[in-house]
């Protein structure tokens, strides 16, 4: 209830305006990108509490340090340790296993500095729980905000990736400057993907 409040004022007072998709209906992770502002983080909220979407999310460890853990794990924060990030893409299946259903927000992009790849622990974690990806973005170009189309991943790590590619060619971050393009380390190499 509070949620849903805060987001209709979020959204009555906001410039962005909220289009595209309906939420998924089924347990999906949700790519939020072009991932280039710590703002990213409040619309990506607004977002999930406008359209009733439970969300669960992945943030470095260090934001779950001291009075903000308690803060972070009821926003929906699961705390994720850079030195062993395939830990966090077993716990997620398992709870994915045990029936928990909620919509895994991403941001393959990782942190917002330089660098060129996106992180694969979304493709991991969709293959492995049988989940569909759902493209969420930002546009500044646009001021638009929401969720683009859900689909399955096929395992042909390319074409999956061609077709994200496709879909964010044309949205633009709060800092347009730092957006990396959505592509994998060994999105050729075959086989799954690896960090």
């Amino acid at each position: 209830m509070l949620r849903r409040l805060m987001s209709r004022v979020f959204w009555a007072c906001s410039r962005w305006r909220l289009v595209g998709e309906p939420a998924p209906n089924r347990p999906t992770v949700i790519i939020g990108a072009p991932h280039t502002s710590n703002w990213d983080f409040v619309i990506m909220l607004a977002i999930a509490w406008r359209l009733g979407i439970d969300v669960r999310w992945l943030g470095k460890k260090s934001l779950f340090a001291g009075w903000r853990e308690s803060i972070m794990r009821r926003l929906g924060g699961i705390p994720v340790d850079r030195s062993d990030p395939g830990r966090v893409v077993g716990e997620v299946v398992e709870r994915v296993k045990a029936g928990e259903v909620f919509g895994l927000v991403v941001t393959p992009d990782g942190t917002r500095g330089p660098h060129e790849y996106w992180k694969s622990g979304f493709y991991r974690i969709a293959r492995e729980t049988g989940m569909p990806v759902t493209l969420g973005f930002v546009d500044r170009t646009t001021m638009t905000t929401g969720l683009g189309p859900t689909f399955e991943l096929t395992g042909d790590v390319a074409a999956d990736m061609d077709r994200i590619r496709a879909f964010y060619a044309d949205k633009a971050g709060l800092r347009p400057e730092r957006r990396v393009e959505p592509r994998l380390r060994d999105e050729h190499a075959g086989g799954a993907p690896s960090d």
